[in-house]
């Protein structure tokens, strides 16, 4: 099913921009947080571990199993937010305490990759969809064991523009915030690319092990992770995230010089750099806009975030890379190392102008540098509750 590899990556999209309405309409004001969250991850496990058994064999069918893939992260993507809040409600400094917690959430990537990929040896077969499915359920099971969470919404009238952070984006309306915006959704579309189509790469260069090659970029982002108020102290948002887009234009130079030959240090180089790639780009991002909303817009703007760049930069970047790939890379195997080149300039030039686009439109004024120690200081107070 290599041509439909876009149409599977699609349903993480299809389902952050879902999410939203969905805890907007029904998990936000009806019913706990944990039962909610229970049934999610259930539900999802349940389609993730039915997956492999309609992708060959005598039942083989493609529609049905990106289907199933499209159930699976229509009821995921919901948890992301719910797990959040279940934190938050239960952490008594969360400041402190919940930057640990998130780095979990990397660290726990990166052990799932390990256990399929280099331990269990089954990158090519459905296996690490049926231990997802396990583990999901699983999740939804001890979901159910965690302290009550009332609905935060209850009683509240369901609205469209909240959902979507419409009020938001109007109060925010200044030209440095709308161009974040929309250079945060124009650098989505190459981080797309970099999801879908990098283990088919690895394979093609004869890398074994491709998704445990790939966690090497999960433990990057927790180191970087936890750097980043280092970064923010000395640099300020803006500047850590045209660092983090600059990363972007490099490991896709480096996966574009190093395909023809299956150049091994330049290939890991830049999976290793997704720690800057994500980190300095998508939870510097967070921050920034956490900084310029108000109080009671804060969450309508991360909502916002969300919506624009998981959503529908993502969406947007699967359907091209889908498009581009089809197109370009039609050998297979050592064959199709020098389409592989071709295949990853197009995200570094896209990159390239984004970043530059960003960088010339958002040079900062200059500050006394009391006012420079006060704004750090305020970014990195809110770091723990945008990580």
């Amino acid at each position: 099913m290599t041509d439909i590899i876009y149409l599977a990556y699609m349903a993480s999209p299809i389902g952050s921009i879902i999410a939203p309405f969905f805890l907007g309409m029904i998990a936000d004001r009806f019913y706990s947080v944990q039962k909610v969250m229970g049934v999610m991850h259930i539900m999802a496990g349940i389609a993730i571990f039915c997956a492999p058994f309609v992708a060959e064999g005598a039942y083989a069918s493609p529609p049905v199993f990106l289907f199933l893939l499209l159930i699976n992260m229509l009821c995921y993507m919901p948890t992301i937010g719910l797990a959040t809040a279940t934190a938050f409600h239960m952490l008594p400094n969360k400041e402190k305490q919940f930057p640990l917690i998130r780095v979990f959430g990397t660290i726990g990537w990166a052990i799932a990759g390990i256990l399929v990929s280099l331990v269990l040896q089954s990158d090519n077969t459905g296996l690490p969809l049926q231990i997802a499915g396990v583990a999901g359920m699983l999740m939804g099971i001890y979901s159910f064991t965690l302290p009550d969470v009332p609905p935060p919404g209850a009683g509240k009238k369901f609205s469209f523009r909240d959902v979507i952070g419409l009020d938001a984006l109007a109060k925010l309306n200044s030209k440095p915030v709308i161009l974040f915006l929309i250079s945060i959704l124009l650098i989505s579309i190459p981080l797309a690319t970099y999801y879908a189509y990098v283990p088919v790469f690895l394979r093609s260069a004869e890398i074994s092990n491709p998704a445990f090659k790939m966690t090497f970029g999960n433990m990057s982002e927790a180191i970087f992770l936890l750097m980043m108020p280092w970064f923010l102290l000395r640099l300020g948002v803006k500047w850590v995230v045209v660092i983090g887009m600059c990363g972007w234009v490099l490991r896709y130079a480096l996966f574009a010089f190093g395909a023809p030959e299956a150049v091994t240090w330049m290939i890991l180089t830049g999976i290793l750099l997704h720690g800057i790639c994500y980190d300095f780009v998508y939870i510097a991002g967070q921050i920034y806009l956490d900084k310029m909303a108000s109080a009671s817009i804060r969450a309508q703007a991360q909502g916002l975030f969300v919506f624009i760049s998981y959503g529908i930069g993502q969406g947007v970047g699967t359907l091209l890379a889908g498009w581009f790939f089809n197109r370009t890379v039609t050998a297979t195997g050592s064959g199709a190392l020098d389409q592989w080149q071709l295949f990853w300039i197009l995200p570094a030039l896209f990159a390239f102008v984004v970043t530059t686009a960003f960088l010339l439109g958002s040079m900062p004024k200059k500050r006394s540098k009391k006012d420079q120690l006060i704004t750090d200081s305020e970014i990195v107070k809110t770091i723990a509750a945008r990580v």
